[in-house]
């Protein structure tokens, strides 16, 4: 018998991209890949994926499986994508949690695996309502996060019109959260090109790390 929780994935991939110049931001490559692509690796852990983004993403995903989702209008901000994320999945099978990644992780599926053996633990209180990292700030990262479907569609009910341009804290700071320091920086996210830069230089270091090991 199988009592682990289903799992769907919200990817969110809108934005401006203003700190890169308007750059599409999902299609942005470091160390060979497209940010998008590099999420999207977390899709191996879920039943079913959504990306809310805009048309000129639809390349950085190459040829993964997935819905796509926009929010109405575009550029309404993280609740807003979340919302469509959530409307463009099918209400009648819904999942026990929803994993949330935003578009510019690099390590998004190092991320994944960190929230969801955390979601698997028995010994996690079932009062909790969402998970998310904390990074080597303390600041929580609410999109590198995984929310109880029954508690994040209340959330978003209660918003209703307001999830345009509302913040996060707005949606799920009632929730009962529970933080999960990030102690590999999974949660490093991608601002600037200069981040770019910094991260790939980071991914080819492990990958070179790796394979000489592997000799």
């Amino acid at each position: 018998m199988n009592d682990a929780p289903s799992v769907d994935l919200i990817v969110l991939a809108g934005g401006r991209g203003s700190r890169l110049g308007g750059a599409v931001k999902p299609a942005v490559e470091v160390a060979g890949r497209t940010l998008l692509s590099r999420v999207l690796d977390a899709r191996e852990f879920v039943r079913h994926t959504v990306i809310v983004g805009p048309p000129a993403a639809h390349a950085a995903a190459g040829d993964a499986q997935a819905l796509w989702a926009l929010e109405d209008p575009p550029f309404g901000g993280p609740v807003a994508g979340i919302s469509a994320g959530l409307d463009a999945l099918d209400p009648s099978n819904p999942p026990d949690w929803f994993l949330l990644l935003a578009c510019d992780l690099p390590w998004a599926a190092d991320a994944a695996r960190t929230l969801l053996a955390t979601l698997a633990d028995p010994t996690l209180s079932p009062a909790v309502e969402g998970l998310h990292l904390i990074d080597a700030e303390g600041h929580a990262q609410w999109l590198t996060a995984a929310y109880r479907n029954d508690a994040l569609r209340p959330a978003m009910h209660r918003l209703g019109a307001r999830a345009r341009g509302a913040s996060m804290r707005q949606l799920v700071g009632s929730l009962a959260l529970h933080g999960i320091l990030d102690h590999t920086g999974a949660a490093t996210d991608v601002d600037t090109w200069q981040d770019v830069s910094e991260s790939a230089a980071r991914l080819t270091s492990a990958t070179d790390s790796a394979g000489r090991t592997a000799e």
